[in-house]
């Protein structure tokens, strides 16, 4: 399955001669079995897209409902994948009432750009 992705998302290395490592060095045992499971719930398509509609809307509270529309997905589909991504902490729960919103934990994601930054 070829990627399609623009130039204008990959950063290229001016310099291959140079070997890079991992902004944060190298990880731990505890680190790198956090981080990969971070990455698994991420690698999942609907998540993304959930991921990506909320990004989209600045990362603020959005209902079930509104991100059903959004992705065009079924109810139970999106829940399902909202509680995967809660459970990971990558997003948050908010329950006012009987509504309940989901909103994207950004210092997560500054962790997670952080473990992946090439020098």
């Amino acid at each position: 399955m070829l990627l399609n992705m623009t130039a204008a998302r990959i950063h290229p290395l001016n310099d291959l001669s140079e070997c890079c490592s991992l902004g944060t060095g190298p990880l731990t045992d505890a680190e790198a079995g956090r981080y990969a499971t971070l990455f698994k719930v991420l690698a999942e398509p609907a998540r993304l897209r959930i991921l990506s509609q909320l990004a989209n809307g600045g990362c603020g509270p959005v209902s079930v409902n509104e991100l059903t529309d959004l992705v065009g997905l079924s109810q139970p589909t999106v829940s399902h994948h909202l509680k995967r991504l809660t459970e990971a902490g990558l997003l948050e729960k908010i329950r006012e009432g009987r509504t309940v919103t989901h909103r994207v934990r950004p210092e997560l994601f500054a962790e997670l750009r952080t473990v992946l930054q090439m020098d």
